[in-house]
């Protein structure tokens, strides 16, 4: 090789790896400029989205009264509604202040007892608690077809366009059974003679 041809082939060799190191370069760049669109790629949603609380109490079990049940006939005018895991029961009863909901539930045991059960129904519609011995003077007792009924009539004060509550509780079968209509005041108060007959009907199978 002369003289001249040596530089030569240096400076071609200089620039053959010039260009080489230009090209492994690029090819690393490309990947790079990728990465940060990995952490916005939408995941997957049956994987990522939690079980919605609401769902998860639809799925649970409800501990209601199991064994014989009351029988009963209801007016003619209330609307019987699907009854659910928690009700026995359900009507809609129409009014002229709106329509009311009658509920019947049932639980085992006393369900802590009348004072309690009177006290949360009194907390539905934003009343204070009873003290143990005004509890007597707030219900009244009546016994139709063998059971023994305990009636109690809630409405807020000085808020007749509220909710109010007409409710019985009855003890059978190692159970108690609530009866509930809470609606508006004007329409729970115009259906009470109703629910006191309906209540009436009600009798052991």
């Amino acid at each position: 090789m002369s003289s001249r041809t040596f530089p030569l082939a240096l400076a071609a060799a200089a620039l053959l790896l010039a260009a080489c190191g230009e090209e492994k370069v690029s090819t690393y760049e490309v990947p790079k400029e990728k990465d940060p669109e990995v952490p916005m790629a939408a995941p997957d949603a049956a994987s990522q989205a939690p079980a919605s609380p609401g769902a998860a109490m639809a799925d649970t079990a409800v501990p209601t009264a199991s064994g014989d049940a009351l029988a009963w006939q209801a007016p003619s005018q209330w609307t019987p509604k699907p009854a659910s895991a928690m009700r026995k029961g359900s009507y809609s009863v129409p009014g002229e202040g709106g329509e009311s909901d009658l509920s019947i539930t049932a639980f085992p045991g006393d369900v802590g007892g009348e004072l309690q059960n009177v006290n949360r129904w009194r907390g539905q519609i934003g009343l204070g608690p009873l003290e143990p011995g005004d509890l007597e003077s707030s219900v009244h007792r009546v016994e139709a077809n063998g059971l023994k009924i305990t009636i109690v009539e809630l409405e807020p004060k000085g808020d007749p366009a509220g909710k109010s509550i007409l409710g019985a509780m009855v003890p059978f079968g190692g159970s108690t059974w609530f009866f509930k209509l809470m609606g508006p005041g004007i329409s729970v108060k115009a259906a009470k003679p109703a629910f006191l007959e309906f209540l009436h009907t009600v009798k052991a199978p």
